[in-house]
């Protein structure tokens, strides 16, 4: 199908999902009448319902193409070469690690896996490690000149090691991207962009260089990063769900971008010389928190290389390309958001002249994300008036039903889908540990989704209410490492939820209780927010549900190998067998 019209298909069943909602909800609120009330909350729902079917349709999409395509990776991106491809590499690449006061042994640990992956392919001369630091605490800069000194020392004559620390980190990481590109931009061809968090393959990124260098229409191609395994008993079934969801999305998702692709800001590499003269990011005029440095650089630079004329495509492949989950519901929120911060400052950018359309669409989602998420609460306290006060009937139960149905189909068929394609597939099935652990984690994903949605909404709509009144996020380190949330200090996090929840139970149980019956859940899990964070970070039950193989993921049953020279904790936790492709021989060792 052509491209035009993949994009005009997409868009039709998303409008024809969001004119279908919305008439249901027009129909359920038109008892006694459809007042001014209902009007807003009629468009409040409007604005929800987007993001939920473009979600729905790009996993439905995906979850087709992974069930025809023999080959999914080369069906949403023509150009990448074979996985055996030996062709020489001839050019230069940068593996550029942006840090900010970040844990150094990580990020050398990490580093040292991928060198020596690269140096035992025999290439490690086509490629320089660059470690960018915008760090200031002084204890991590003294351990960073440490373990950068060791890295270079032990790669000495095999490949390149550089350190370089800014003492003022103007443009945050986009502006440290910036000053290596001035710096040493023209002694390579490509940058491969890692994060402190960041692992790949060997293989992985020498078959991303070879297409690079087949394909010089490509400008930037992202990996497809599944997580770390974890002992974290909250990041284990979110990075559950990921694993499960990722390839059948994003193949979605790809289907009708192509060549307007997604850039996720790191695991991701980019054909140097254009990116230095297209995607410099000025600072955003105006005042307030919306102004001054683009903070969620990665969508606004694949805006600006597309629309220089270059592709912007993601590489889907299920391994060879990691990154680490937040190990606690208060890291998780933090990190959201920075992204919600970044993310509105994309409202300046949407004007930009000359943008791909598919770019701008791109734009205007990462921003609508946030926004419906703050609809939806607005949408829980408006839903509380007529159930509160009004002594007739509110709404009609019928359309309302169907209103919930179509709201939680769009929601869970995606994760219902996937989990039906791993169980058919007896490789995939044992790779997520078996079909009894493939059930009770899929169940236990939809349950923690469930539970997280009102959680980040509450959240949402107060930072959102606080970027209106001039408040801006704290881009401060993120705390990798498993450690327990005190419950004072996930009260000072979270509580707007606590508050939220507490006041609309308390409304519900006093005005309406048929009402509170159901409504309130979602009130309720929002005044929970507290037990969840603590509960969800004590070490002992994220170690627990490791050994027991709940929320497994293929990177645990048979690590690969970069994966399993971490050693990582969530592997220590159970024997492993050897790494294998899953066949007759190992499929019976999992079992």
């Amino acid at each position: 199908m052509p491209v035009h019209r993949r994009r005009q298909l997409f868009a039709a069943l998303v409008t024809s999902t969001l004119l279908v909602a919305t008439a249901l909800m027009v129909w359920t609120l038109s008892a006694g009448g459809f007042d001014a009330l209902d009007v807003v909350i009629t468009g409040l729902f409007a604005l929800t319902v987007p993001f939920n079917a473009i979600a729905f349709w790009n996993a439905v999409i995906g979850l087709s193409l992974a069930r025809t395509s023999p080959d999914l990776a080369r069906t949403v991106c023509p150009a990448l070469v074979e996985a055996t491809d030996r062709s020489p590499v001839t050019t230069s690449t940068a593996l550029v690690s942006c840090i900010r006061n970040e844990d150094a042994d990580l990020v050398g640990r990490n580093l040292d896996v991928m060198i020596e992956g690269l140096v035992a392919s025999g290439v490690a001369d086509r490629f320089h490690v660059y470690v960018l630091s915008d760090s200031h605490w002084p204890e991590v800069i003294a351990a960073e000149e440490a373990r950068v000194q060791a890295l270079a020392e032990r790669w000495h004559g095999r490949m390149g090691v550089t350190y370089r620390r800014r003492l003022d980190n103007p443009g945050f990481k986009a502006g440290n991207i910036r000053d290596f590109c001035e710096r040493w931009g023209h002694q390579h061809d490509f940058m491969l962009v890692l994060d402190a968090d960041s692992l790949m393959e060997a293989d992985v990124i020498l078959r991303m260089v070879r297409t690079l260098q087949q394909a010089p229409e490509l400008g930037i191609l992202q990996s497809l990063m599944a997580g770390l395994p974890t002992t974290s008993a909250f990041a284990r079934p979110l990075q559950f769900g990921m694993r499960m969801l990722m390839n059948g999305f994003t193949a979605g998702n790809a289907w009708w971008q192509q060549d307007a692709g997604p850039y996720w800001g790191h695991n991701a590499l980019i054909r140097l010389q254009p990116f230095m003269a297209h995607c410099h990011l000025a600072p955003l005029p105006g005042r307030g928190p919306l102004a001054g440095w683009v903070l969620s650089h990665d969508q606004v630079e694949a805006a600006l290389m597309r629309r220089a004329g270059y592709e912007v495509r993601v590489m889907l492949l299920e391994s060879g390309s990691w990154e680490e989950t937040p190990t606690t519901l208060t890291e998780y929120l933090r990190r959201d958001l920075r992204w919600c911060h970044g993310n509105m400052q994309y409202f300046k950018l949407l004007r930009w002249p000359a943008l791909h359309p598919v770019s701008r669409v791109n734009l205007a989602l990462a921003t609508g994300g946030f926004i419906g998420s703050t609809a939806w609460v607005l949408l829980m306290l408006l839903f509380a008036l007529p159930l509160a006060f009004d002594s007739g009937p509110s709404f009609h139960a019928g359309p309302g039903l169907a209103v919930f149905a179509l709201s939680m189909g769009m929601a869970f068929a995606p994760k219902i889908g996937a989990l039906l394609e791993v169980a058919l597939d007896r490789d995939r099935r044992l790779r997520f540990g078996g079909g009894g652990r493939l059930l009770a984690g899929a169940v236990g994903d939809m349950a923690f989704s469930v539970v997280m949605a009102p959680i980040l909404a509450v959240g949402h709509a107060v930072f959102i209410a606080g970027l209106a009144l001039g408040r801006a996020a704290v881009w401060g380190a993120q705390r990798r490492a498993v450690h327990w949330v005190s419950p004072l200090a996930a009260l000072r996090r979270l509580w707007p939820q606590t508050l939220f929840g507490g006041i609309g139970v308390a409304w519900f149980a006093w005005f309406s209780p048929p009402g509170a019956l159901f409504f309130s859940p979602f009130f309720a899990i929002a005044l929970a927010a507290v037990p969840v964070a603590v509960v969800t970070s004590v070490p002992v039950l994220g170690h627990l549900v490791a050994r027991i193989g709940l929320w497994r993921i293929p990177e645990e049953t048979l690590p690969a190998p970069a994966v399993a020279a971490l050693h990582l904790p969530a592997l220590a936790s159970r024997p492993l067998p050897p790494y294998l492709p899953l066949g007759e021989a190992a499929a019976e060792r999992v079992d």
